[in-house]
């Protein structure tokens, strides 16, 4: 690939690069995506139907090991000699 000098660039040309590459990123994105989405398929016929990715929950779940009651007193911690 051809290096650019984007110093010598203008305005308008850095523009239209910016808007051409962020064109080419979402065509791979979403070429990309469609392939996943094919492979999904093919595996789901070995288990459980392949389930589309939903958002992450904004706050995660703590484990239930985390989980400790308010009162419940916390391990002792040793103290320095």
């Amino acid at each position: 690939m051809a290096k650019v000098d984007l110093e010598a660039l203008s305005i308008e040309e850095l523009a239209s690069l910016r808007d051409n590459a962020t064109e080419k990123l979402a065509e791979m994105v979403a070429a990309r995506q469609a392939e996943l989405e094919a492979e999904l398929e093919k595996l789901s016929q070995y288990g459980k139907p392949a389930k589309k990715s939903q958002p992450a929950p904004a706050v995660a779940k703590a484990r239930k090991s985390d989980e400790r009651k308010a009162d419940e007193p916390k391990e002792p911690v040793a103290k320095a000699a």
